[in-house]
């Protein structure tokens, strides 16, 4: 499957709205945590802990909805803690680094909290897997164990603070297999095939640059906190 054109036939899309409404474009800056799995691999847990930081433009269409543009740095994985005090100490730690554009859909309900869903494509860019205390050398960009890209759907809600930030929440899943790969089933011990995804929890302030804030918006923000 060819991921570039869909980029670019999603960016034309953009341009194309934002001809009626490039006076309200609007623009982003990003950061926040990740916390991931790999569904597949016997890890449980969202325990690893990544970096999610980038920056959006906005182009609002109608008069709630908007289409958001990401270009972010996102950081992926899955992580076991020491289990076994020997040298097979258990532990587990596979980064994933991505170079990410999502793209969203999303509807504003009072200009309070802003609901949205849509797709993302991620370049894969770095990776280390390390297995009780040891790098694995095989697990290497140029080995090809993981896909170079990413496909995930997305559902994300945002939340105003004050004036122009938000407190942003996503949660992200795989739509293809990052990876195919043989594991060891925690329960029979017997070797398994399976494919690999990623999942992820994300937590986010989300500061919006040129946003107009209209005065019956700061009015019922105080009186929605109440």
């Amino acid at each position: 499957m060819r991921l570039k054109p869909i980029v670019l036939i999603l960016f034309v899309f953009i341009v194309s709205i934002s001809g009626s409404y490039a006076q309200r474009i609007m623009g982003a800056a990003i950061l926040g945590v990740n916390a991931t799995q790999v569904d597949g691999d016997e890890v449980y847990g969202y325990h690893k802990f990544g970096l999610n930081t980038g920056l959006a433009a906005i182009v609002p269409f109608g008069n709630n909805f908007a289409v958001t543009l990401e270009n972010i740095y996102n950081q992926k994985g899955a992580h076991q803690r020491v289990r076994f005090s020997d040298s097979l100490d258990g532990s587990y730690d596979l980064k994933l680094n991505y170079l990410e554009v999502p793209v969203l859909v999303q509807y504003t309900d009072k200009d309070i909290v802003t609901f949205g869903a849509g797709m993302s494509w991620g370049r894969l860019v770095g990776i280390s897997e390390r297995k009780n205390g040891y790098d694995v050398p095989g697990t290497t960009l140029e080995s090809g164990i993981y896909r170079s890209s990413d496909l995930n759907i997305l559902i994300d809600v945002k939340f105003r603070l004050i004036e122009r930030l938000r407190l942003n929440v996503r949660y992200a899943y795989s739509i293809r297999p990052i990876a195919t790969r043989e594991v060891i089933d925690s329960k029979t011990g017997v070797p398994n095939i399976r494919d690999q995804y990623n999942g992820m929890f994300t937590f986010r302030l989300y500061y919006v640059f040129n946003e107009r804030i209209s005065r019956e918006s700061r009015r019922q923000r105080p009186q929605a906190v109440q």
